[in-house]
């Protein structure tokens, strides 16, 4: 008397299967704070945040903090500074260091940063 109830019901998602499509990672470099050690343009001491969400956080113990964007994608990686674009190489990635390079008109900024102290 009750099958009728569920027959045009589908059966549920297996408990294992949630969606086909795979999760990606979270580079290890989000999240955190680090600090500037080294830069052919940018002042030691200075700090970025690339929040998982996307937003980028820049802190300067003598200036004025900034958001930004980043993005990063299977080939490309980006930040975006006072509404410009720019292309990012990623030279290091280590739990204590991260080495990039920015594609700024000119010469390419190079930074190293190392997580900030606590």
């Amino acid at each position: 008397m009750m099958g009728w109830l569920f027959a045009g019901c589908s059966s549920p998602v297996p408990s294992g299967q949630t969606s086909t499509r795979p999760r990606r990672a979270t580079p290890s470099f989000v999240n955190k704070v680090w600090s500037v050690q080294s830069s052919n343009a940018v002042a030691p001491g200075q700090l970025y945040v690339f929040l998982s969400e996307g937003t980028l956080v820049i802190a300067s113990p003598n200036g004025t903090s900034a958001l930004g964007r980043w993005k990063q994608d299977v080939q490309t990686f980006t930040m975006v500074e006072e509404s410009i674009s720019y292309a990012v190489e990623i030279l290091e990635l280590t739990q204590d260091r991260f080495r990039i390079r920015m594609r700024n008109p000119g010469e390419p900024v190079e930074m190293t940063l190392v997580p900030a102290a606590e």
